[in-house]
């Protein structure tokens, strides 16, 4: 697998080179040179399929031959080793469940398969690896026990003060070992600014040898294409012909996964980017106007992002053609008001409990499939993290029926240690030189 630079098409690396340097020196993203279609005949016979090998077949296509197959095996069956069920929740409308993970989110995926592949490429003798993250809730949790006692790799995760919920802050708090967290007084923005300036410092890059766990990362974006084509096959065994993909969207790595499989050959009829009121992507699609600004802090805390860094790679798959994107994606917005009412109604009519992301997701497809109603169309929004990890903002009635996770139990006894740092790029790289 070849990578090039969404700022420079003549650059070329290898694949286990972006791994470790996550962002190219022309602060572009990476990108595969070439994106395989899958054999049609895979496709057509998805639904004969687990989990496990959908994602060997497509990641061994993909990588093509960066990493030999009996190791890729390994890798899959060791990080794939948790299921996405889909969940019909009435006739046409279905949830992916991608919260059966050790960190009750989706980042899981990208996590776990991101440090086995990095474990995998480090060599007895190398330099450590010092593995940066910015969170604005989930991500974090997921990298943490994602890497949690790998060898040789530390983990440093930057997180908003005040931003987070309890559980996701007792995720990215109480691990000890090779884990170590900064609440970041401001945004996730800044979080992610503070990140990035790192990367791009000479003194920084000389001393440690710095990549991301970030959706910048192109590893983290490979295994969520798994989950795509693994809904697929389950709607195939439903009996539907079409699919339409509502999803989550904050930082635009998630959605941005699931164009990447459409591009390898997922038949996907739509795609809708559900954000907040952070609503960058959705004032652009409008009108042709991307103007980043300061992300709200919102019920949805973990789409709280006001310049998704993942645009550009999606830009990039139609070429920078927004006519040619709003073929294939409509983008929806939705204010807290709206979310936590979705919550409500989902729970009355069907007894289903989603977190605020997912009720994001469950409105924009309720929107779209509004107007386009077919017996043939399954309607599949996302269900990025498990409904426990928020308890404030859910009504007593549907806060006693959550069931909570044996994990999270433990948590709640375990110290929180975490340094404090403001959004100043002065005092994190005093802090990473101390």
């Amino acid at each position: 697998m070849i990578l090039y630079s969404t700022n420079n098409r003549d650059l070329r690396i290898p694949f286990k080179d972006g791994v470790f340097n996550s962002l190219p020196v022309d602060k572009g993203l990476y990108m595969p040179v070439n994106i395989p279609v899958l054999d049609p005949e895979f496709i057509a016979d998805l639904h004969k399929y687990n989990l496990p090998e959908i994602a060997f077949r497509v990641s061994k296509s993909i990588l093509n031959n960066a990493i030999p197959d009996a190791d890729l095996k390994v890798i899959i069956d060791d990080a794939i080793n948790f299921d996405a069920p889909l969940v019909e929740i009435s006739e046409g409308i279905n949830v992916l469940e991608l919260f059966h993970g050790p960190s009750l989110a989706f980042k899981d995926f990208g996590a776990r398969f991101m440090s086995r592949v990095m474990s995998y490429f480090l060599q007895e003798g190398e330099k450590q690896l010092d593995v940066l993250v910015a969170t604005s809730g989930d991500t974090g949790g997921a990298v943490a026990l994602g890497f949690l006692g790998v060898p040789n790799v530390r983990v440093t995760i930057l997180f908003p003060k005040g931003k987070v919920s309890l559980i996701q802050e007792l995720q990215l708090t109480t691990n000890g070992q090779n884990i170590r967290a900064i609440e970041i007084d401001g945004t996730f923005d800044d979080c992610q600014a503070l990140v990035k300036q790192a990367f791009n410092d000479p003194e920084l890059k000389e001393k440690f040898r710095l990549t991301s766990a970030n959706s910048i990362n192109i590893s983290r974006l490979i295994p969520q294409t798994f989950y795509y084509f693994n809904a697929y096959a389950q709607i195939r065994r439903m009996g539907y012909k079409e699919v339409v993909f509502s999803v989550p969207s904050g930082n635009f790595g998630n959605i941005g996964a699931g164009l990447l499989a459409w591009k390898m050959g997922l038949p996907v009829r739509a795609f809708l980017a559900a954000t907040n009121v952070n609503d960058t992507v959705p004032i652009f699609l409008q009108t042709g106007l991307y103007q980043a600004k300061p992300s709200v802090q919102t019920w949805s805390n973990a789409m709280d992002v006001g310049d998704p860094s993942n645009w550009v790679r999606i830009m990039d798959l139609f070429g920078g053609d927004r006519s040619l994107v709003k073929k294939w994606v409509s983008a929806y917005s939705f204010n807290d008001e709206q979310t936590l009412e979705a919550i409500e109604l989902v729970y009355k009519k069907f007894g289903y409990i989603m977190c605020p992301h997912t009720a994001i997701a469950w409105l924009a497809l309720k929107s779209w499939m509004n107007n386009h109603q077919s017996d043939q169309i399954a309607g599949v929004f996302l269900a990025t993290a498990h409904p426990c990890k928020f308890p404030d903002i859910f009504p007593a009635d549907i806060a006693s029926k959550i069931d909570i996770p044996e994990q999270v139990k433990e948590l709640e006894g375990k110290e929180r240690v975490s340094a404090s740092l403001g959004n100043d790029f002065t005092g994190f790289k005093a802090y990473l030189l101390g």
